[in-house]
């Protein structure tokens, strides 16, 4: 692979890592497998080496970027960035499953690439016995039910909805799982902003926010997606339409990622790009928002926080929305699903996944609850497929149980 000059290089004082051990403890993957050394030893213990010229410590690749180092480090350090740009440099030099990783990383590209076909067939083909045992052979792990394509994506939906103009606009990134697996959450966020009056639009120009090639080593794909997404983000913002995403993981990188691993690009300053969940929240609290619950009491639902919501230091907009709209909902408070995005997909990960999210499938299967609430994709795909549960969007879940 061709050497990158620009790769990202996160420069950490080893003196800001106390080694207290505290990322290690509230990490799942550390609790789930001896196979990784935990995020302190591999970040900011390994990083003097690094420096040093010393080979990468294998284990490195178990790190799924989930983030709950950084949410627990009571100094702050970024570990999580440390190793993601170490994985970058390391597939440079060496990159054993490039093949999957580059299939797990670019959904969206992918979707461009078999686009004309249709979304029966593409959805059969992820399904059929044989395709599943060749993915599997390259590293997919084949007991994960693939993401099921929708017959057209959102932003080939968006124009079509009815609209109604008010004067006031908002810009909405939809990211890649609710453009291209589920576009009825983003319609189900156009009707929401709709009760609030506000008109939905979004950019052609609009690609995958690039977490998955981050957390898969391509970093310069994901450079280049940061890129084109500022420009069009910058666009609107000239134009003071505020700019919403639905998933935590797009927001998180526009908010922290891109400044960390590409600064030139953010020294043109950076859009602010809201959570839509919170925006929500805010329209409902001023008065803008009324809905009318129609939905019976018995009914049982929960909510599971994302890592990369908590992660945002936020709170979690999306319950509070719930709970704001007059929905008794209760958080699982069950710790990570185990995805991490792409991360469960890959065939040597997928057990490993499946044992850091078993708490929260036990935890969902004996609440009795019938619907659970999530803002990420992959998460609701992870829970669903363990728990047997019916799994939504919080927005998904407010519109539902208002109509």
């Amino acid at each position: 692979m061709k050497k990158d000059k620009n790769m990202p290089h996160v420069q950490v004082d080893p003196d800001a890592c106390i080694a207290c051990t505290t990322c290690t403890v509230f990490c799942p993957v550390a609790a789930a497998t001896g196979e990784f050394i935990g995020p302190k030893m591999i970040g900011p213990a390994y990083e003097r080496f690094r420096l040093s010229g010393l080979t990468e410590d294998k284990s490195l690749s178990y790190c799924a970027n989930c983030k709950n180092c950084d949410i627990s480090c009571p100094q702050g350090v970024s570990i999580a960035s440390i190793n993601m740009v170490a994985r970058a440099a390391q597939c440079e030099k060496e990159h054993p499953h490039f093949l999957r990783d580059w299939i797990v990383s670019h959904s969206e590209t992918l979707g461009h690439l078999i686009g004309p076909v249709p979304a029966d067939l593409k959805n059969w083909a992820m399904r059929n016995v044989l395709v599943r045992q060749a993915l599997d052979v390259i590293g997919i792990a084949k007991e994960l039910p693939m993401p099921t394509y929708a017959p057209k994506r959102f932003r080939q939906r968006l124009p079509k909805l009815n609209q109604i103009a008010t004067g006031k606009t908002v810009a909405f990134f939809p990211g890649c799982y609710v453009d291209l697996y589920d576009p009825k959450a983003g319609e189900d966020l156009v009707w929401a902003l709709g009760q609030a009056g506000y008109r939905v639009v979004s950019s052609p120009k609009f690609c995958c926010c690039g977490v998955p090639m981050v957390a898969s080593g391509f970093m310069d794909d994901a450079r280049n997606n940061a890129r084109r997404n500022l420009e069009a983000m910058r666009e609107f913002a000239a134009k003071g339409i505020p700019i919403l995403t639905a998933c935590p993981s797009c927001e998180l990188m526009f908010r922290e990622e891109i400044p960390t691993f590409f600064p030139e690009l953010a020294e043109e300053g950076m859009p602010v790009v809201m959570d839509a969940q919170e925006f929500l929240l805010g329209e409902m609290q001023s008065g803008n928002l009324k809905l009318s619950l129609k939905y019976e009491q018995k009914s049982s639902f929960m909510y599971h926080a994302p890592c990369h919501m908590r992660a945002l230091g936020i709170g979690l907009p999306g319950l509070e929305l719930l709970r704001e709209a007059g929905i008794e909902i209760e958080p699982a408070n069950a710790g990570c699903c185990g995805i991490s995005g792409s991360y469960g997909f890959k065939k040597e990960k997928h057990a490993v996944s499946m044992k850091v999210g078993s708490e929260l499938f036990r935890v969902i299967r004996e609440s009795g609850a019938n619907t659970v609430a999530t803002e990420c994709g992959t998460c609701r795909l992870q829970i669903a497929s363990a728990t047997g549960v019916r799994v939504m969007h919080p927005v998904s879940m407010l519109r539902a149980l208002s109509e």
